[in-house]
């Protein structure tokens, strides 16, 4: 069921642009109390229980008179004991009982049956409260009525009749008030859209009763129709509509402030992607309205944006450069295969054997490349070890070990050096590289120094040849880049090297020294 709601949602549900949802979720937000005023009766209901509560103090009023009025009615002329009224549990008002969403709605009610004669006591008390019932009329609009105890009305409508079969009156004459929703037979709507408000065909019914001596001797019924909701909303629609106006323009005014902050911003920036995303383009310059996040947006797609750029030309140079670097060797190849192939009979021996030579060191070269290329894709891939942590020493020595007699390695490592958060694996292809890269280029003697500097241990190294040209230094590090490639050097050493380095968070760079230039090695402590 729920996949199959899903499915057609996603069917029809239409594509809404950003400031179309967000100018939405504020008018939701806005026409919030009202929803819960009308559909949820809140305050609706604030109104019947208020209506409630002036019903209960009237009657509290209204009873307390009686019950002194009433004849043989013992009045306690005793003074309050001023001690009495401190105690918090003196005073207590009673709480509301009706609720517009669970209290049962009760049919119009009735008219008073014929029933035995009212109880002439009964009727003495109402002769003497009629002014007070009326006055209280005229200012609170509430219907009045007395009853005996016995239910018979001796005051009001209805009076002779009785109600002692109304469930309120039955309550008030067992000494328990009581009040009930019933419907109001009179009620004509007179408001536009008055039929929303459920309290509008309401009347309450109060009965409370009249105590005396101890004595449950009648009882009071209180009516009254509650506030109607609509009925002030259509006396101040005035007032009304220019406080939905003013909110309306409020509304419009910070999706306009959103607009700027959040969905121009993000258009702008979605238009840049598809331009850099086709090559051309570039990312435009963050809005000085745009919220924080989509600075920080902003400023991620721009490094994003440079690396891409990056990547893209190194994959372009690479694909150059590798096109470059194999067809040399594969021309040199193929054009002795040629000659070989139309002048083999004809040829003398040592011809021969020179162009085979020159086959098999063109392939070699090849094979060379190959495998260059193969270190320096597995270096640009190798990640970060964790907890790794090697000795300078024993690496430096195995390297200075390691090679011939055509070059000294000397080092200089001083004592207690720290440990280095790199594999002795990186380490050892680093400086191998290094030392090599100096062999090729004449030296007879590198040098190795290391020592600690802040959070890094620093390697220096060395050499007595004649240095890197200054037209050089810019690209020493390019991919490929080499001054000695007849001499079967492939460019590719010192980009393995860098790259490895990176992994292990290190770095590297040429450095001048006062014999020419050398090269730093930087890796961090482990």
């Amino acid at each position: 069921m729920n996949d199959r709601l899903g499915a057609w949602l996603r069917r029809w549900w239409p594509a809404l642009r950003l400031r179309t949802i967000l100018l939405t979720v504020l008018l939701f937000a806005a026409a919030m109390p009202a929803i819960g005023a009308v559909f949820l009766r809140t305050y609706e209901n604030t109104l019947v229980r208020q209506t409630e509560a002036e019903l209960t103090s009237q009657g509290a009023a209204l009873a307390s008179a009686a019950a002194n009025l009433w004849p043989g009615a013992v009045r306690d002329l005793t003074p309050a004991d001023p001690d009495a009224r401190d105690d918090p549990g003196y005073y207590r008002p009673e709480a509301t009982s009706v609720d517009l969403r669970s209290s049962p709605l009760l049919p119009e009610r009735p008219a008073s049956v014929p029933g035995a004669k009212a109880d002439p006591q009964a009727e003495a008390a109402a002769e003497v409260l009629e002014p007070i019932f009326d006055q209280t009329s005229r200012s609170t609009l509430a219907s009045i009525l007395i009853v005996d105890r016995h239910g018979v009305v001796v005051r009001g409508l209805g009076q002779g009749g009785s109600l002692a079969a109304l469930p309120e009156i039955q309550a008030a004459l067992k000494g328990r008030s009581r009040t009930v929703l019933r419907r109001n037979g009179a009620y004509h709507p007179r408001y536009s859209f008055e039929w929303l408000s459920r309290a509008s065909a309401v009347r309450l019914h109060h009965a409370r009763p009249v105590i005396v001596n101890g004595q449950v001797v009648g009882a009071l019924l209180l009516s009254r129709s509650p506030r109607a909701l609509f009925r002030g909303v259509y006396q101040d629609r005035g007032k009304l509509l220019v406080g939905g106006a003013a909110t309306i323009l409020l509304l419009v005014l910070l999706s306009g402030l959103v607009s700027r902050g959040v969905t121009r911003p993000i258009e702008a920036l979605s238009a840049a992607t598809r331009s850099v995303a086709a090559g051309q383009g570039s990312v435009p310059e963050t809005p000085a309205t745009a919220a924080v996040e989509i600075r920080d947006l902003y400023q991620d797609f721009r490094v994003m944006a440079d690396a891409i750029a990056v990547r893209s030309r190194y994959l372009r140079d690479f694909a150059a450069a590798v096109s470059h670097e194999f067809k040399t060797p594969l021309a040199g190849i193929t054009g002795a295969v040629e000659l070989l192939d139309d002048h083999f009979d004809t040829m003398t021996p040592d011809e021969r054997r020179r162009f085979l030579s020159n086959i098999s060191a063109d392939s070699a070269r090849l094979s060379q490349l190959v495998g260059r290329l193969m270190d320096l894709a597995r270096a640009d891939m190798a990640m970060p070890q964790a907890g790794v942590a090697s000795e300078l020493a024993p690496v430096a020595r195995r390297v200075a070990d390691a090679q011939g007699r055509d070059v000294i390695v000397a080092l200089d490592l001083p004592d207690g050096l720290p440990l280095v958060a790199a594999p002795e694996a990186t380490v050892e292809t680093v400086l191998t590289t290094l030392v090599e890269n100096s062999r090729q280029a004449g030296a007879r003697r590198v040098t190795i120094r290391a020592e600690a500097v802040g959070d890094e241990v620093v390697l220096r190294v060395t050499d007595d040849g004649p240095g890197v040209p200054a037209a050089d230094r810019e690209r020493l590090f390019e991919p490929f880049f080499t001054s000695r490639r007849e001499t079967g050097g492939t460019g590719l050493g010192l980009s393995i090297a860098r790259s490895l380095l990176a992994a292990s968070s290190g770095w590297i760079s040429l450095v001048e020294t006062a014999a020419g230039a050398g090269f730093e090695v930087g890796l961090p402590r482990g």
